[in-house]
């Protein structure tokens, strides 16, 4: 599967958030999940840590995710540029929480 692959793709940007949160916070817990397809991107999940992303930082992040990747062409249909993004990152559940912090486990899955 090659980079531009709507799997890669998703790799990147949940990877992308997860370097960022990291990079601020490296006890940060995050599990968050990228759809993708024509012209369209959704991020969800949920995140514990202490740096904080607006949404406005958080759609350039997936905006210069794309971008770097190769999508900056509307011709391509895909464009880093004009694609919309829905963004549903919020709190992780305080149940969760409270078992991965109780368990000491940093991957959640």
């Amino acid at each position: 599967v090659t980079e531009g692959h709507p799997d890669k793709i998703c790799d990147r940007i949940s990877d992308a958030f997860l370097d960022e949160y990291l990079r601020g916070d490296p006890d940060s817990r995050v599990a968050i999940e990228t759809m993708v397809t024509t012209n369209f991107i959704a991020v969800a999940g949920e995140v514990t840590s202490n740096t904080k992303l607006d949404q406005k930082t958080q759609e350039e992040l997936v905006r210069k995710t794309i971008r770097e990747i190769g999508y900056d062409n509307k011709d391509l249909k895909f464009d880093a540029d004009t694609c919309e993004v829905e963004l549903r990152l919020h709190s992780q559940s305080p149940d969760i929480s409270q078992g991965v912090t109780a368990s000491d486990l940093k991957e959640q899955g």
